[in-house]
């Protein structure tokens, strides 16, 4: 049976629960059922994520020197790290902001209905994700254009691992202006925090910023872009939404479900771990499969079917327990906003050009975003003056 490109673990799912791929050398079985992934996702002492650069899957060693905090730690260090940058993740739930983020997506909207096509990935959804992280960071609207040249992911490049250049020497530069000329910014706020009672040390500063850029980037722009795929290829999704604006929370709960953009994460096991029938050795591997939990047909009726009206809908798109992810309420923003504009402004999008985006590991092909996608939007007639 040809599984389907969304849901290439559905088989080992069910058979199974769990599927071996190899990754750089390691074999990582990977937890697929929901059940397991929720619960691996809580028992952080048996499933840990104290191991710098070693959470992400493949691992980083070869693109950063810093552990990235507060993802690359276990309570109760996790929880102190998390404090420290929990009140600027926060911000997407002040009206001021998220007024900001409607005002720089009606604007990128707007110029896409004044041109005849837009490619979406590189013109659309990757200046929509920077413009809107210098809102989450309080930084100058000019940084968006540095980030945007570092490109979709700041550590991977085509089927390899590569740090975009540059990074590290913007995170310095902004680390090195906060302690000249602090202010009301994410790298000013980290210069003035307080771990346990101590200021944070350079490595320290680095591990945040560093996740900062890398974690909530390609993940959102292929997430914008499936999302809009979706629009384009199917328009009584666009009226469905325009008949009740608040229907777009259910239906960006739906696209985080099916088009989860982190595939897995990495877990280190402290002690050998027996992971449904597979011995895991002390210091070894386990991957939480999230993308395959959020097709788990014991859970989700018909998963494979994407339903914008889906409730209750306890995907786990952005974690469970512990580290939940610091990013949820700002991508939840920026997708439901987008959702809500769109089906405002736009009569039809339409397809002009598509380069699927293939996730291919040695035992499954998984469909994950776009390479290029190129749509063209069609604005409504009420909707010429907005």
């Amino acid at each position: 049976m040809t599984s389907h490109p969304l849901d290439p673990f559905a088989e080992a799912r069910r058979n199974s629960g769990v599927l071996q791929c190899p990754f750089q050398g390691e074999n990582i079985p990977l937890l697929l059922r929901h059940a397991d992934v929720r619960a691996a996702a809580k028992n952080w002492q048996t499933f840990s994520s104290d191991a710098p650069f070693r959470v992400p899957i493949p691992s980083e060693e070869s693109v950063r020197s810093v552990r990235q905090l507060p993802l690359e730690t276990d309570p109760p260090q996790h929880t102190d790290y998390r404090r420290i940058a929990e009140p600027f993740f926060q911000r997407p739930k002040d009206p001021r902001f998220i007024a900001r983020i409607e005002g720089i997506t009606g604007e990128l909207l707007r110029d896409a209905l004044t041109r005849d096509t837009v490619e979406i990935v590189g013109d659309f959804a990757l200046p929509l994700q920077s413009l809107a992280l210098t809102l989450l960071l309080n930084v100058p609207r000019a940084h968006a254009d540095r980030w945007m040249r570092w490109g979709v992911h700041v550590f991977r490049k085509q089927e390899g691992l590569e740090k975009s250049p540059g990074l590290d020497e913007y995170i310095a530069e902004q680390f090195d202006r906060a302690r000249r000329e602090p202010g009301d910014d994410f790298f000013s706020a980290l210069v003035q925090a307080r771990f346990q009672g101590r200021p944070l040390c350079e490595e320290e500063l680095f591990g945040y910023a560093n996740i900062a850029f890398a974690g909530g980037r390609d993940t959102v722009i292929h997430t914008v872009c499936c999302a809009l795929a979706h629009l384009a290829a199917h328009p009584e999704a666009l009226a469905f939404l325009r008949e009740d604006p608040r229907r777009v929370v259910h239906a960006g709960e739906e696209f985080f479900r099916v088009f989860m953009p982190l595939t897995h994460i990495g877990r280190v096991c402290p002690e050998a771990t027996d992971v449904r029938g597979i011995e895991v050795p002390a210091g070894g591997r386990v991957g939480l499969c999230w993308a395959s939990a959020n097709m788990d047909e014991t859970v989700f009726d018909a998963p494979e079917t994407i339903r914008l009206g889906r409730k209750p809908n306890p995907h786990l798109a952005f974690g469970f327990g512990e580290h939940l992810c610091l990013g949820a309420p700002h991508a939840r923003l920026i997708l439901r906003t987008l959702l809500r504009l769109c089906s405002e402004r736009c009569e039809s999008i339409q397809t002009v050009a598509a380069r699927p985006r293939v996730e291919r590991e040695a035992t499954y092909e998984r469909a994950l975003g776009y390479e290029s996608l190129t749509l063209r939007f069609v604005p409504r007639p009420t909707a010429a003056s907005l």
